[in-house]
């Protein structure tokens, strides 16, 4: 299952350093407007201890992650929507992903210049928000031009469609996102045929700066705001340190964890963070995703599905074939697997259960398909 993040934000905010350190790569990270150009694509692990708590338990030969695609996408200026700066390459990038992680300055260093000259976070996420939603408009109103002159047919399905996009029209125009429409389930099935930006779902990135002046650390007027907007928003956000990021990128365990506090990188609640962890698990989680898990000795690996998945349906993130031609699965929760100490000793404990197509897969199950 391909699933990507664009990476998007006001130029200088921290992008490709953040991108840097989620794919251990190198690209051009430059302290002026527009240092990427061409969105650079990097497939990041999902970071996941089940997975090789099974893979030692059965003494596999290869391990394979669930993965999420980040896309640093170039910086996005007020007027993109109007073609400002690189903005209608901006949007396509946008638009192929499934995802939008729009990372947020919340730090002041006079070093690192702001495309507005101020620091100000919640401005910042208003100035991109707009760009997305007035190109949404645009998107909305030529389509519903277009079903102006079909609608009389009479077609129900034209009518539906209409009837979605005059919702999403009348929020735009609020200066809201598409996905605070009040939809019903059919009509969001309509509406993502259409690719809007806004219905994408989205997740701040908060970066902060060891040695600047870190606003949550000084409990600024501008990060109450902030916070404020986005609980009241409903929006998932994470609080990260790029820089740290990037310099601890090439470091594991203990190593890392060491540098990790000699370089300050407490989370807002003054606890040591992986900050990168912390921002891939909080992006699969906002998609919606689980995973389950195939492990034997030639391979233990972990399947990305979306939450709600029948078992057919699950069987397809391995092949296609899987949901027409599935008998039956054979089905144990990892840690009751890995407790019981073998798969002959988990069935007669009766942990390992046989499911047939109606039934939900559940994250961290164990599954074996019967085709």
């Amino acid at each position: 299952m391909s699933l990507s993040v664009g990476i998007v934000g006001l130029p200088n905010v921290g992008k490709s350093t953040l991108f840097n350190a989620l794919t251990k790569k190198s690209v051009l990270a430059a302290n002026y407007p527009f240092a990427t150009i061409d969105p650079s694509v990097g497939v990041v692990p999902v970071p996941d201890e089940r997975l090789y708590k099974l893979a030692d338990f059965s003494k596999t030969q290869a391990t394979l992650p669930a993965v999420v695609e980040f896309v640093d996408i170039a910086g996005l200026v007020k007027g993109a929507s109007a073609g400002e700066g690189l903005g209608n390459k901006f949007l396509t990038n946008i638009r192929e992903t499934d995802a939008i992680l729009q990372l947020v300055r919340i730090f002041d260093d006079g070093s690192i210049i702001h495309v507005d000259n101020k620091v100000d976070p919640l401005s910042d996420i208003e100035v991109i928000n707009l760009e997305l939603i007035i190109a949404d408009q645009d998107t909305v109103s030529k389509r519903l031009g277009n079903l102006a002159r079909e609608i009389k047919k009479g077609d129900k399905k034209i009518i539906a469609e209409h009837d979605a996009l005059v919702k999403i029209d009348a929020v735009l125009a609020q200066g809201k996102l598409a996905s605070k429409a009040d939809l019903t389930d059919e009509e969001k099935i309509i509406a993502k045929q259409l690719n809007l930006l806004t219905m994408k779902p989205i997740l701040y990135g908060l970066n902060k700066k060891s040695g600047g002046t870190n606003l949550d650390e000084i409990n600024d007027e501008r990060f109450k705001k902030l916070i404020e907007f986005l609980e009241k928003e409903k929006e998932s956000y994470v609080v990260i340190d790029a820089k740290i990021e990037d310099e601890l990128k090439d470091l594991e365990g203990e190593e890392k964890e060491m540098f990790r506090a000699e370089l300050g990188g407490k989370g807002a609640d003054g606890v040591m963070h992986d900050g990168i962890d912390d921002l891939i698990k909080k992006a699969y989680s906002m998609l919606g995703l689980i995973t389950y898990f195939t492990t034997g000795e030639k391979e233990t690996r972990a399947w990305t599905i979306k939450k709600g998945w029948t078992a057919p349906l699950a069987g397809t993130a391995i092949h296609n074939d899987f949901k027409d031609k599935f008998i039956r699965a054979e089905v144990v929760f990892w840690k009751d697997l890995i407790d019981a100490g073998s798969f002959a000793s988990a069935r007669e404990k009766g942990l390992v259960r046989t499911e047939g197509k109606e039934y939900v897969v559940k994250d961290g199950d164990v599954i074996e398909f019967r085709i």
